[in-house]
């Protein structure tokens, strides 16, 4: 009797030719990576007091720092007045002499202006000295903080000292939620539409084709911007929504086409001979065959959407004051790059290219691995 030999599916096959390519191995242990420092962040067990002052404003890279050498600026203190010299030769004499007397007028000015009784006694504020006792003790809290912070950080601050290796991470958190999110309710909004329009045809596939050219024949960076101005809320649902309403059109024409292939396939006729309905052919026998396309649609808007994020953000449409992306940090720094500070846009533009290539990487050899015509 013959041994039976099983025949591995698609998805076993396509990890199988995954496995064997170094570079998608890599791209996805790469993008594994930034999934988990999401996770960590999302979860509050690294980054979450990337808004610490943690160091002096915009306090350099560690490598750039020399013991000793101070990258703050000094606290201003008090200047001292001039010292009048009995020197009947010197000819600064009669002007220093002058300065401190128009000096001691102002301040016997400023003593006689205090408020006065019937009787002519001076007023006495009862909580005058306790509010300079609790001035005093705020500015010795200040002065405390100041000094605690770090004249250098590992990977330099930002202008109000907040560490950039933690911001980024917490960007990072951000601007791949809202590829991730958007990525899939887009993929999600085209293959309802793509399902429908290619399965009943007619006059169903024209009014989506319509409403498909619609979309398609305005630019994208004009047509998301035209959205984000329409709704006017700024915050990171509002960014996902955006993308997401924007971003349908290519998951569309896969998916339509898809369908309008296989719904002449002899096992759809088969569920229609044992009466299946219309959405069960299409969700239960038609899409199991084709999500693999819905799969490599997903991973490919991901990329795409996180470079839109930061486009949004850095002009200005994207997360709100309080909330830190990649984009936001972008905008940050084109300003910091005046002064010569520019860490906060290697941090940001170093992760967002890392990002960006791994996942193209993965998406490319993901997309070869599930075509059935490679071998």
């Amino acid at each position: 009797m013959m041994n039976q030999v099983n025949s591995p599916g698609l998805w076993a096959l396509a990890w199988r030719r995954l496995k064997a390519d170094t570079v998608a191995m890599i791209s996805l242990a790469v993008v594994s990576l930034f999934m988990l420092l999401l996770l960590l962040s999302y979860s509050g067990l690294i980054a979450a007091d990337w808004d610490t002052e943690a160091g002096v404003s915009y306090a350099p890279p560690s490598f750039l720092h020399t013991a000793g050498q101070p990258s703050g600026q000094p606290l201003s203190k008090p200047e001292a007045a001039p010292v009048v010299t009995d020197n009947p030769l010197d000819p600064l004499r009669d002007v220093i002499r002058e300065l401190n007397q128009n000096q001691g007028n102002k301040d016997a000015a400023a003593t006689s202006s205090q408020p006065v009784n019937i009787d002519g006694s001076e007023v006495v504020d009862p909580i005058a000295q306790e509010l300079a006792e609790i001035q005093a003790e705020l500015a010795k809290k200040q002065q405390a903080q100041i000094q605690e912070r770090a004249d250098s950080l590992p990977f330099g601050a930002d202008k109000w000292g907040h560490d950039i290796i933690k911001k980024t991470i917490k960007g990072a958190e951000t601007s791949i939620l809202v590829g991730i999110v958007a990525a899939l309710l887009a993929t999600l909004l085209g293959t309802l539409f793509g399902a429908t329009a290619g399965y009943f045809g007619g006059r169903v596939d024209d009014f989506f084709n319509w409403f498909y050219s619609i979309f398609t024949s305005i630019p994208y960076l004009l047509l998301i911007l035209s959205v984000a101005a329409v709704l006017q809320q700024k915050g990171v649902g509002t960014i996902i929504l955006i993308l997401a309403l924007t971003g349908w059109t290519g998951p569309f024409r896969l998916i339509r086409a898809e369908y309008m292939k296989h719904k002449a396939r002899e096992y759809v006729w088969a569920a229609d001979a044992i009466g299946a309905s219309h959405l069960r052919k299409m969700f239960i026998h038609i899409f199991p065959n084709i999500s693999h396309v819905a799969l490599v649609q997903v991973s490919i808007l991901v990329v795409g959407f996180i470079k839109s994020e930061v486009i949004l953000s850095f002009l200005g449409f994207g997360v709100p004051v309080g909330t830190v992306s990649w984009g936001s940090m972008l905008n940050e720094a084109q300003n910091e790059l005046i002064l010569g500070k520019w860490w906060q846009l290697t941090a940001a533009t170093a992760a967002m290219a890392l990002l960006v290539t791994a996942f193209s990487l993965f998406t490319d050899a993901l997309r070869d691995a599930l075509d059935p015509k490679l071998k």
